[in-house]
């Protein structure tokens, strides 16, 4: 009986440390990625985030702020491709240090921002994130030259209804990213910062694999380019302040 109790603990640990190392696996892309030609676009373009944003487990191509500047130029707008500060498990505040070592003093004409999963996943308190994810909005503000009409913020996509969260409480991580992206909302709206709530897109991806990369928890350049989408009319808009 005793033996039996601590082959069974065992199991459970090692199935937590197989989730955690899925959620927190770090893609071989340097911290930074930087656009050499950036200065050849009228317009220059910063990407923060974390998995979401350096598109884990797809092609570089289809990351969203990549297909999102795509879009733009096609539609006229001279954007660059964008530079890309991000990393597959960062928290808020796990950003914010690699922006502080990445030494980028460079002012973007775009400013994106896309992190709280790992924040959310993790179990950290949602008044720290607050916290953190107002001290972002204020460093991605700062790279925008202080114009805060050029920084725009996507809501954490539901990882709940990724393969990978089978037979998890998908109720409860959806309330969950739900409280985080209000947080959010809140925040960007004290700064007049553009806020675009991409989470229900995210959500009807629920049974459909080819909307999810292949490691089951991440989400395909399929998903992404419909985040680009919702974003581009904005982002136009955000252009012409």
């Amino acid at each position: 009986m005793v033996i039996l109790k601590i082959t069974q603990i065992c199991r459970v640990a090692v199935a937590i440390f197989i989730s955690l190392l899925a959620c927190t696996q770090r893609t071989t892309e340097p911290d930074m990625i930087v656009n050499p030609n950036a200065d050849a676009s009228a317009y220059s373009f910063l990407s923060l985030g974390d998995s979401y944003t350096i598109g884990e487990s797809v092609s570089a191509n289809y990351r969203w702020s990549v297909q999102l500047a795509d879009m733009l130029r096609k539609d006229g707008e001279d954007v660059g491709e964008p530079d890309i500060i991000a990393r597959t498990g960062w928290t808020t505040a796990e950003l914010q240090n690699a922006i502080k070592t990445s030494g980028n003093q460079k002012t973007y004409d775009l400013v994106s921002l896309l992190i709280g999963v790992n924040n959310q996943y993790r179990g950290q308190s949602q008044d720290q994130y607050r916290i953190e994810f107002r001290e972002l909005l204020q460093t991605a503000i700062k790279f925008a030259g202080d114009r805060a009409a050029h920084v725009f913020v996507l809501s954490t996509p539901d990882w709940g209804v990724s393969p990978y969260a089978a037979g998890q409480n998908k109720i409860n991580i959806a309330q969950d990213i739900d409280q985080f992206n209000t947080i959010a909302k809140d925040e960007c709206h004290k700064v007049s910062i553009a806020y675009i709530d991409i989470t229900p897109l995210s959500r009807s991806a629920a049974g459909d694999d080819s909307q999810f990369a292949s490691d089951g928890l991440h989400y395909s350049g399929k998903q992404m380019k419909l985040w680009a989408e919702k974003a581009l009319p904005v982002v136009k808009a955000l252009l012409k302040k």
